[in-house]
């Protein structure tokens, strides 16, 4: 048996992952992936990334992808993942397909090749219901809309939605200036958000255009979150303060969200990369991978 446990370095416009293949090298990965995580997941004594995703045979789909995030917690989805994890499944052979069909926690995700490394994934119709986000800052079904949470003696107002995972949005006058570690962290851990949450601070720059930042839970800050994206762009569509198809600008790049109406899916577009590929040992060497 092979020492060695391949894996590849993958980004979708900055969020990064490490992606192990469990169909291609079952015989190698360790069963503990939440360890692997937080082992390969360092970014001084391991690979670095947000995130791990593992590909996985799917007795629902033609693949599922499970993620872990850095901190070695499960989550449910990851919207730059999908797209990495599509263009890692193209590029190494497991389909030549223009879509697949992968089975995630959060149910079945379909991305589409669009050309030029760039893929469209139907994310589904946005979770509005605060129960099922989930939230106890509303009841009812929802949306929770300019919603005010006291943290830590402050008054804040967010807006919350999930893709499959949860997100609150906070609004605020200069993106670049905002409290996003403190805050974001303060948000994350909230009791209003029992499965924790993920915390995006956008500023509105006109009706085609968002800048964000995001704090991701278990992981901190990262360069982009694409669920966070078109959980900002539906929350901002439902606030009527920007149009149908809008740009969310990252700091690791750019997604297009496009959400018709109510009653349809919200479509995200954005690119992904491959950045290298490589190998750890099984077992961790002393004082890092």
């Amino acid at each position: 048996m092979s020492e060695a446990i391949p894996f590849t370095k993958m980004h979708g416009a900055g969020n990064d992952f490490v992606v192990f293949d469990a169909i291609r090298d079952a015989d190698v990965l360790p069963s503990d992936l939440a360890a692997l995580a937080r082992r390969v997941a360092d970014r001084n004594f391991g690979v670095g990334a947000d995130q791990i995703l593992v590909v996985q045979p799917s007795q629902a789909a033609d693949f599922r992808m499970d993620i872990y995030n850095a901190d070695g917690s499960q989550v449910e989805m990851c919207a730059n993942g999908i797209r990495a994890f599509f263009k890692y499944l193209r590029d190494h052979g497991h389909t030549a397909q223009e879509e697949v069909r992968v089975e995630t926690l959060s149910g079945v995700v379909k991305p589409r090749w669009a050309g030029q490394n760039r893929i469209t994934v139907d994310m589904g119709l946005p979770i509005l219901e605060p129960a099922k986000i989930p939230t106890t800052l509303a009841s009812g079904d929802g949306p929770v809309l300019d919603a005010v949470l006291t943290v830590e003696g402050e008054s804040v107002t967010l807006s919350s939605a999930s893709m499959g995972n949860p997100h609150a949005v906070v609004v605020v006058d200069d993106v670049d200036r905002a409290p996003v570690h403190t805050l974001g962290s303060a948000i994350e851990n909230h009791s209003a958000f029992p499965n924790r949450v993920n915390v995006e601070f956008i500023q509105v720059l006109s009706r085609s255009r968002i800048k964000q930042r995001t704090w991701e839970r278990g992981t901190g800050e990262t360069l982009a979150c694409g669920s966070g994206a078109c959980a900002v762009a539906v929350t901002a569509m439902l606030r009527g303060v920007v149009d149908r198809e809008v740009t969310i600008e990252l700091r690791g790049g750019e997604l297009q969200i496009a959400w018709a109406s109510e009653r349809e899916s919200v479509f995200m577009t954005g690119p992904a990369a491959e950045v290298f590929t490589g190998s750890l040992p099984r077992e961790p060497r002393e004082g890092g991978a």
